[in-house]
């Protein structure tokens, strides 16, 4: 019972950290983001790479959805130019995983006592400032908690069985990261609990890839949320970020093990080893559709369009 609050605690750290990193960083940079992405998505390479680096920016992914599907629901963008956005989303949500790979557990402190004092001054740069390192603080706390509760988590009785049928069980670990996702609404903290665990040995790469995958289309029921009653073009850009997840995680899901190998190679901590799965994943479905997006988009207005 003892561990189950810790573990709800750390996740609602983890949660309010993300939140106040991102608002710091929405908060700097003011409506450039919509402005942006409203000028430059004029074709899907170039949608694409703005959709990248508003991403990275705003470390949100469903930031970025939000903003594109009410930006195609005010009739500011196309349905088609939101297809080069939700592939640039997909590529630019992994930086932030690649941040956490980073051991900065030395800088909590630093970081929470200067986020702390900046938020209370009236200069908005800084008080910006101050919400991103202190959401900095907390989201490193919250991972280093993760990984010291992973241990003595892993030897209760529920969770040995719930890791024992995960990691059988590929699928089992994928359906627990769409759900986990769409409970808490960020694939980045489902992810970032997994790369938790896996730092600490209690399951192997494979089923942290997989509860990867699952946690990226778990992630679109923000889109789909945003899009209820946005009119048509904006549900089918729900849509499209949906069927893009769905279609990459059905493509690597077989090659699990390939994929787990592949990252092996290019690191030698579990952690990074993940969130290099990651972007591969998502760099590699988004750069794979882009030479075909005006058909996929309309795959999308077929399938899901008026009838």
């Amino acid at each position: 019972m003892l561990y189950s609050v810790w573990f709800l605690l750390l996740i609602i750290t983890f949660l309010f950290g993300i939140h106040r990193l991102r608002t710091g960083l929405f908060e700097l940079s003011g409506n450039q983001a919509e402005r942006w992405l409203k000028k430059l998505a004029g074709t899907p390479f170039s949608g694409m790479l703005f959709g990248t680096a508003m991403t990275a920016l705003l470390q949100s992914s469903s930031a970025v959805m939000v903003i594109t599907v009410g930006l195609v629901s005010a009739k500011m963008l196309t349905f088609a130019q939101s297809i080069g956005i939700i592939l640039g989303t997909n590529i630019g949500t992994t930086f932030t995983l690649e941040m956490l790979t980073f051991h900065l557990s030395e800088l909590i402190l630093p970081f929470l006592g200067a986020g702390a004092v900046l938020i209370f001054f009236g200069n908005k740069r800084l008080k910006s400032a101050g919400h991103i390192l202190f959401g900095l603080s907390l989201v490193f706390a919250a991972m280093r908690g993760f990984e010291v509760l992973a241990i003595p988590l892993s030897k209760t009785a529920f969770v040995q069985h719930l890791f024992s049928v995960l990691n059988t069980h590929a699928m089992s670990a994928f359906f627990l990261g769409i759900l986990l996702s769409a409970a808490i609404q960020s694939s980045t903290v489902t992810i970032g609990m997994a790369m938790g665990f896996l730092g600490s040995g209690v399951f192997p790469l494979e089923t942290g890839i997989a509860i990867m995958l699952g946690a990226n289309i778990g992630t679109c029921i923000t889109g789909l949320l945003a899009s209820i009653g946005a009119g048509e073009e904006a549900r089918l850009t729900a849509f499209t970020h949906v069927w893009l997840n769905i279609g990459g995680a059905l493509i690597f899901l077989p090659f699990l093990h390939l994929l787990a190998d592949g990252c092996r190679a290019l690191s030698s901590t579990p952690e990074q080893q993940l969130a290099h799965a990651s972007l591969l994943f998502n760099l590699i479905s988004s750069l794979a559709v882009l030479p075909f997006s005006e058909n996929f988009g309309r795959f999308i207005v077929t399938f899901h369009g008026k009838k």
